[in-house]
C-alpha cells in the first residue's frame, strides 16, 4: 500500500506564513512558487523514499533539509505525516515539535 502524505495544520500554518513573508518582503510572488515547489518537489520523494531523512533526537521524527529550510517528518506505516517546515535562519530554540 502507498503511504500517503498529510501535512499538520501547523505545518501548514508555518510554511504558509514563510511562503507569505517572501512575498510582502520581495513585492513579488517568484520565490514563493518556487519555494514552494522545490519543497513540494522533496516531499513527493518520501513516500517511495521514507528514509531518506536525517534521524533527529526524536526517534520517530526524521528531517530532510533543503536549502536553508529543514522538513520535519514522521513515518507511519500508512502515511507520511509532515510535522513542520522551518526556515534555519530563525531562532533554533524556537522549533515548534512539540
Amino acid at each position: 500500500m502507498a503511504r500517503r502524505i498529510v501535512w499538520t495544520s501547523k505545518a501548514d500554518i508555518i510554511f504558509t506564513e514563510i511562503l507569505e513573508f517572501y512575498c510582502n518582503r520581495n513585492k513579488s510572488k517568484t520565490y514563493s512558487r518556487k519555494l514552494n515547489r522545490e519543497v513540494n518537489t522533496i516531499v513527493q520523494l518520501l513516500p517511495k523514499y521514507p528514509f531518506i531523512g536525517i534521524k533527529t533526537e526524536i526517534d520517530s521524527i526524521r528531517v530532510l533539509i533543503k536549502g536553508n529550510y529543514k522538513v520535519f517528518y514522521e513515518n507511519k506505516p500508512s502515511e507520511i505525516i509532515i510535522l513542520l517546515v522551518w526556515d534555519t535562519r530563525q531562532d533554533p530554540t524556537k522549533i515548534p515539535l512539540e
